[in-house]
């Protein structure tokens, strides 16, 4: 039988392979998620997640001279505050840890794309991501303190929002004020699919923000449910949003294609702390080939149509980027 149609000519060999490939890891793609502290000479390994650290402010500019270096182009600053209150008070003072860690970031680093982290989670004393009342989340009175710390960002030099609370009218709020103040060019991307996901252990532990009660279920979304997301996705849209987080990204690459596909947005994919700490581990037992599963996992978050990557990983993907060239 003489086969007319042999896909395997294509895999010959490596040029070749190369000259097809569909889908590409770019440093250029990488955003890294960076965690702030007050004090001095600090840097913390954070145990569940080894590699990344949380910084004082002169250490984290010592880091991010790394990260220009290798030339990522983008950080996204979480801020571990000295104090925490009832109403996430640090989030939007203008001193607060992030607010300075941009003012700095910007000075040394102007070229850099710095984007803050919205919400209260890490600076409330009851670990959710609103105020509370007789033990529930209330939405629509977080919003203005939401909207406050987007604002107190952007007033520090900031480039993007990123809200990650998921409170319902958030984007909506926050684009209201950044535009009534002068701030109307900042974009906002929206952690607009994030569930309620067992995948986030890790990150809770660097920032200090596990609930003191109950779960974040009645914000974040079911992890079975896909259409939700795209309401959610939508809605995030229509109030302002110019760009989407999909969070968690291994297990929900489904959500990434479908929001690509309905919305047409760009769409970071957000490779979360859980992940990462899996991988990492693996590795260090010997089970895995560490480069070769982040970055196949990189890859499948861009051939499911990821236009961005929000890695931990982000270092090590740039050095070896730069050894070998775009996988």
């Amino acid at each position: 039988m003489e086969l007319k149609r042999r896909p395997r000519r294509l895999r010959a060999n490596q040029a070749i392979r190369s000259m097809v490939q569909e889908n590409h890891v770019r440093v250029q793609d990488l955003i890294y998620p960076m965690f702030v502290m007050m004090g001095e000479k600090k840097k913390l390994e954070i145990s569940s997640m080894p590699g990344v650290y949380n910084f004082s402010l002169d250490e984290l500019i010592l880091a991010l001279q790394e990260v220009v270096k290798l030339g990522i182009p983008a950080v996204l600053l979480f801020g571990i505050p000295e104090s925490k209150d009832s109403v996430g008070s640090g989030a939007y003072h203008e001193h607060g840890i992030v607010q300075e860690a941009v003012r700095l970031a910007k000075k040394h680093f102007p070229e850099l794309y710095v984007i803050t982290d919205v919400c209260l989670c890490e600076y409330t004393d009851h670990g959710h991501c609103g105020l509370i009342d007789q033990g529930q989340v209330l939405n629509d009175p977080t919003l203005d303190l939401l909207a406050q710390t987007a604002l107190s960002h952007a007033l520090a030099g900031a480039d993007m929002v990123a809200p990650s609370d998921m409170m319902d009218g958030r984007v909506a709020a926050i684009r209201e004020l950044l535009d009534k103040e002068g701030f109307s060019h900042i974009p906002i991307m929206a952690y607009s699919a994030k569930f309620a996901s067992g995948f986030y252990g890790p990150f809770r532990e660097a920032a200090g923000s596990t609930p003191q009660f109950g779960d974040r279920r009645t914000y974040q979304m079911d992890p079975s449910n896909g259409n939700e997301a795209m309401r959610e996705t939508e809605l995030d849209i229509e109030e302002g949003a110019d760009l989407i987080i999909v969070k968690p990204a291994m297990a929900y690459g489904d959500i990434i294609y479908r929001t690509k596909q309905k919305c047409g947005v760009p769409v970071a994919a957000y490779n979360v702390s859980g992940e990462y700490a899996m991988v990492k581990a693996a590795s260090a037992n010997g089970w895995i080939d560490e480069k070769r599963i982040v970055m196949e996992a990189l890859v499948s978050m861009k051939r499911a149509g990821a236009d961005l990557l929000i890695t931990y990983h982000a270092l090590d993907v740039a050095n070896w980027l730069r050894e070998e060239g775009p996988v």
